[in-house]
């Protein structure tokens, strides 16, 4: 392995979800940031309700040439919590890695095996984005998720490709994505395991 690896980003959601613009925006911030960013998606005949992954790598220093999946995350993003059920979304999670949740379910009571190094975050972005979107598409809620976790960019950077990507919706977006942010409760132990 490298030394200053990108920090890698798998996006679990379901088609239709908005997975993929996820990837985008936030790649298109760090960008903005000065940054090397990749987002990409990875489909194969699914449709709309099927599981998806996106993938997001950045690197502060060099250009990122890997193009392929992220098998080892630092970070995973979960659209849909019913995929908790279904897909090992943990699989390859760093030691030292975060696990970004959209659920109902209160920080203390997801259970969900982690190593004694990886923390957890939650938000129940669904709600926001029905209260905030009209819709529950969590992509953008998710974003600011995401970045109260992680800090993979700065909010301020995510307003230029949020205005862009939803032109006259761009506000309810960013709101959604700032409400998350303030809202997302994170777990620095382990879960249970």
């Amino acid at each position: 392995m490298e030394l200053n690896e990108p920090i890698a980003i798998r996006i679990h959601g379901r088609g239709g979800q908005g997975a993929v613009t996820l990837a985008e925006v936030v790649a298109q911030a760090a960008i903005g940031e000065g940054k090397y960013a990749q987002a990409f998606p990875s489909f194969g005949p699914e449709r709309r309700g099927a599981p998806v992954q996106a993938y997001i790598r950045i690197d502060d220093n060099k250009p990122i040439r890997n193009r392929a999946g992220v098998v080892y995350p630092d970070v995973v993003v979960v659209l849909d919590p019913g995929l908790l059920n279904i897909v090992n979304v943990t699989a390859g999670l760093k030691e030292d890695g975060m696990l970004v949740i959209n659920t109902r379910q209160a920080l203390d009571s997801i259970d969900i095996k982690l190593g004694d190094n990886q923390k957890l975050a939650v938000i129940d972005a669904t709600s926001i984005a029905k209260e905030t979107l009209g819709v529950p598409i969590v992509n953008t809620t998710m974003i600011g998720a995401l970045v109260k976790a992680k800090g993979v960019v700065n909010v301020e950077s995510l307003l230029e490709p949020l205005n862009k990507r939803f032109g006259r919706l761009a506000e309810k977006n960013i709101s959604a994505m700032k409400k998350a942010y303030e809202n997302t409760l994170i777990k620095e132990k382990k879960a249970i395991g």
